[in-house]
């Protein structure tokens, strides 16, 4: 039995359709969201020392343009510090949420820092919370970075932990109005132990930021922290130094920072948090 064109031509039609079909799924299973490949690799801890509540908080954002990571560490009544540093800490997150905050640093770090100024004051009732916070950004090898109180930034290069923040405390306050001749000597003594703060995040008129002069380049396998007051008032400098030098991957090195404060013989321990990130190399 002979079988008809007519047929013939409609069942090479709908195999040429089926082929067509099986060509654009297989284009759209390959089309997915592109890996991000960051050349950082992070890792954060913290302890809540002896005090009630935990009060640090941290975040770590990693995006196709780079990566950005925030430290807050909170203050206030009853549970005012713990929402202070949570809500900072978002703020930031969703800021660099988006990837194009990147390429503009300074100014998006000034809408985080305005943005969780804002929320902390709707969230909580005047003078219950607020956070020392501090944040990096870091994209094309380059650190940038931006701060309101006292927690510190540093970068770890040669065997060496440098601060690059120097905090909003009154002793450093009163260092800089002496070399501005604002004070005298004696004035600007008396003040030096003073480490209590006038400037952080959760208060009205605030807009004193720390910004980074010009970007620090970076090199493989060297680190970035942020760091609460309850981990470098604590643990001395040194063994933090020799931590960062011994072996463990980066999480692993930001277990061991915090452990220096759990085996401390310090009374009364603070919240302390690190969070720590690696260029590779």
């Amino acid at each position: 039995m002979t079988i008809p064109e007519s047929v013939i031509a409609c069942l090479f039609l709908l195999l040429c359709l089926l082929l067509f079909f099986r060509i654009l799924l297989s284009c759209f299973d390959k089309k997915k969201e592109p890996d991000i490949v960051s050349d950082c690799v992070s890792g954060a801890s913290k302890t809540i020392g002896d005090r009630e509540v935990q009060e640090d908080a941290y975040g770590i954002k990693t995006v196709q343009e780079g990566i950005m990571a925030v430290l807050a560490d909170g203050m206030g009544k009853r549970f005012g510090g713990k929402i202070a540093a949570g809500t900072a800490g978002e703020a930031f997150l969703q800021i660099f949420e988006d990837g194009s905050a990147f390429y503009n640093p300074q100014y998006s770090f000034r809408r985080a820092f305005q943005g969780a100024n804002r929320e902390i004051l709707n969230r909580l009732e005047e003078e219950q919370g607020c956070a020392s916070v501090a944040a990096v950004m870091i994209k094309d090898r380059r650190l940038y970075y931006a701060a309101a109180g006292n927690v510190k930034v540093a970068v770890y290069r040669n065997q060496e932990l440098v601060p690059v923040t120097s905090g909003h405390t009154i002793d450093v306050l009163a260092r800089q109005k002496y070399e501005e001749g604002k004070l005298t000597r004696k004035e600007a003594a008396d003040l030096l132990n003073q480490h209590r703060l006038y400037n952080f995040v959760g208060q009205d008129g605030f807009r004193d930021i720390e910004f980074f002069d010009k970007p620090i380049s970076l090199y493989g396998g060297e680190y970035v922290l942020l760091m609460s007051d309850g981990l470098y008032e604590t643990a001395r400098w040194k063994d933090m130094e020799d931590c960062l030098e011994g072996g463990g991957d980066c999480q692993q090195k930001a277990y061991q920072l915090i452990e220096l404060v759990n085996r401390s013989g310090k009374e009364d321990k603070d919240n302390a948090a690190v969070v720590l990130l690696q260029l590779c190399r």
